[in-house]
């Protein structure tokens, strides 16, 4: 058997001068520029100009990708007090999607609120595209070699039908692992499918349930991938991406419950208010 090293793909891209380009780097910058040219076409189609996403990704994006680090950093702390140097070095991977999400949507909150701009309309836009991304980011630890499961057979991989490059790189530490990249990249880019898919029809989607269901949809699946992990975070002895699947998940689902509600009995209330104009108009 060939060692790892001799299997892995190079997590080099290639060299400018003494700078070394990660291919985790390209791949991550691929998908934002996609999930930006994508939330801009939505944006057009939505009534929100260029220039207030492009404004507010020029904000989102360092506040996304500072918390990414932060959340690993916190929760990898017996570490990094002891290397401070390496906090900076997010070129060998070590950002976690949910802290980039909480980052993210804060700047999204505050900056529609400043321009005046619907936060649920400009939540439903961007809410496919970042699945999107997410999918494609994933690819990332992949040549990174990160992100990968429990110990399993070469068997069980070649029954997954996966090309050789993808069998070779899930020989990690001397064994063959579980891909659990690729079971999330397929799971969020199947997201992003239904959601494209769907997001136009109003008798299935209300204003912000297209992001709602993004958060459902996302943390179902990372819940369950997340358990067959080898590199989770954890709090005491509990997975941290997990916890907050769970909070995320039914959140998600009591926040819209909730607002449906509120639909429904608004419409409900119009409809009684105007059968009363009806009836006093027919008794003059």
């Amino acid at each position: 058997m060939k060692n790892s090293v001799l299997l892995a793909l190079n997590p080099i891209a290639f060299n400018l001068g003494p700078i070394e380009v990660h291919w985790y780097g390209i791949i991550i910058a691929t998908g934002v520029i996609l999930a930006v040219a994508l939330a801009v076409a939505e944006g057009n189609r939505q009534g929100i100009k260029d220039d207030d996403i492009y404004d507010m990704i020029l904000w989102a994006l360092p506040a996304a990708l500072i918390c990414a680090r932060a959340y690993y950093v916190i929760f990898q702390w017996s570490y990094y007090k002891d290397n401070p140097g390496e906090i900076i070095k997010i070129w060998d991977g070590g950002i976690a999607i949910y802290g980039s999400l909480i980052g993210a949507i804060i700047v999204v909150i505050l900056f529609c609120r400043s321009r005046f701009i619907p936060v649920w309309k400009m939540l439903d836009v961007a809410a496919p595209t970042v699945i999107m991304a997410q999918a494609i980011g994933r690819w990332g630890n992949f040549m990174n070699q990160e992100a990968f499961g429990k110990v399993t057979s070469l068997s069980f991989l070649q029954g997954l039908h996966l090309p050789k490059f993808i069998i070779n790189q899930m020989y990690i530490s001397g064994a063959y692992r579980q891909p659990t990249f690729l079971y999330e990249s397929m799971w969020s880019f199947l997201g992003f499918l239904l959601l494209i898919s769907l997001r136009h029809n109003p008798q299935l989607f209300k204003r912000g349930e297209i992001f709602l269901t993004y958060v459902m949809w996302y943390s179902f699946g990372r819940f369950f991938i997340e358990g067959m992990r080898t590199d989770s975070l954890y709090w005491g002895p509990l997975r941290v991406s997990q916890i907050l699947s769970i909070g995320l998940f039914v959140g998600a689902l009591i926040t819209l419950v909730v607002r449906r509600r509120k639909i429904m009995m608004c419409g409900m209330l119009k409809i009684t208010r105007s059968r009363r104009l009806k009836e006093k108009s027919n008794d003059k």
